[in-house]
């Protein structure tokens, strides 16, 4: 039986489209051993994807070397006996371990110069593949085969149990209809809707009798805040539920609206309907994977411009988006 090891995104969005990808092996190689070496806080993530037999966390922040590290974690990999591993991140540091662990079969694009450190490395047509999650499935099949279409959307699996014991332990009603909105964006500023419009937008669903709630990490407090100042009576979750949480709670959502983040990909991925919202960035590269989402954009001559802050200081493409827009959006899924 074949044996791949995955080294997974760290991005929580990046670590959701990867998912086509894994159902793609299992498709190939029958019988497949699939496991995942990824950062620990995207394991509730890939423990609810069933294609993932185990995940292992890796020790490593945001730009460190740590070839002493690395190289004792390869030697534990190449125990395991892997046939080949898939690297995803295009950084030179994430093929490393791969060279290390001696594993026969070591695939990805060529990424930052990585010829020597991968044995079976990929040259990206990015016109072929304009989509992130297209760039991760073709990985999946022989080099210079085309990518199997159409791509699969990413589906995370939620038990009730699981939903259950989350909504008990945050005191949430799951008897009331309930709007999440995911105000958030890792990246910055610029793929952030405005707190302002938000929380017009949450208030007048509260006055229609919706629970309103808003999810996201610690560093969303201050956008938090600010819907919170407009709509005080939002549920607010953002730094207070674990990732896992998180899932389990948005997976009772009417609709989700949300900016394009990873929570956005959690949403789409739990198959919620949901309002995707874009300003800085493209939903040609990284849309929401799912047949019940509606995109919302202004689509400005100066958008996308993958800015984390707008070049121009204004910020139009997503301050011009006014509530009654996405509120229309919204209301085309309650409806």
């Amino acid at each position: 039986m074949k044996k791949i090891l995955i080294i997974a995104p760290a991005w929580v969005g990046d670590a959701i489209m990867a998912q086509p990808l894994y159902r793609r092996l299992h498709q190939r190689y029958p019988g497949l051993t699939l496991d995942v070496l990824a950062p620990a806080w995207t394991r509730p993530l890939h423990a609810r994807m069933p294609e993932i037999n185990e995940s292992f966390d890796t020790p490593f922040g945001h730009g460190e070397l740590k070839l002493g590290v690395r190289w004792s974690l390869a030697r534990q990999m190449k125990k395991r006996g892997y046939d080949q591993v898939i690297v995803l991140p295009n950084s030179l540091k994430s093929a490393l371990l791969p060279l290390f662990s001696g594993i026969k079969t070591r695939t990805g694009w060529v990424g930052e110069s990585r010829y020597g450190l991968l044995n079976d490395t990929r040259m990206l047509d990015p016109l072929a593949l304009p989509k992130m999650v297209e760039r991760f499935a073709a990985l999946a099949e022989d080099a210079n085969q085309p990518l199997q279409r159409p791509v699969p959307f990413p589906h995370l699996a939620v038990s009730e149990q699981e939903r259950n014991a989350s909504s008990a332990k945050l005191g949430f009603d799951t008897q009331k209809p309930m709007i999440a909105l995911c105000p958030g964006a890792e990246y910055g500023p610029a793929k952030r809707w405005p707190g302002s419009h938000m929380a017009a937008l949450a208030q007048t669903l509260i006055d229609r009798g919706f629970q309103v709630c808003i999810f996201g990490s610690n560093k969303d407090r201050e956008i938090a805040d600010e819907i919170l100042a407009g709509a005080p009576e939002v549920i607010d979750y953002c730094g207070k539920t674990s990732l896992a949480e998180a899932i389990d709670m948005m997976s009772f959502a009417q609709v989700v609206v949300s900016n394009d983040s990873g929570l956005m990909h959690v949403a789409a991925a739990l198959e919620r309907p949901l309002v995707a919202l874009y300003g800085s960035s493209s939903p040609e590269f990284t849309p929401p994977l799912s047949s019940n989402a509606t995109i919302v954009t202004l689509d400005l001559e100066c958008s996308p411009c993958f800015e984390r802050i707008c070049p121009l200081k204004h910020m139009n493409c997503l301050n011009q988006l006014e509530p009654n827009r996405v509120l229309t959006a919204v209301d085309s899924f309650l409806s």
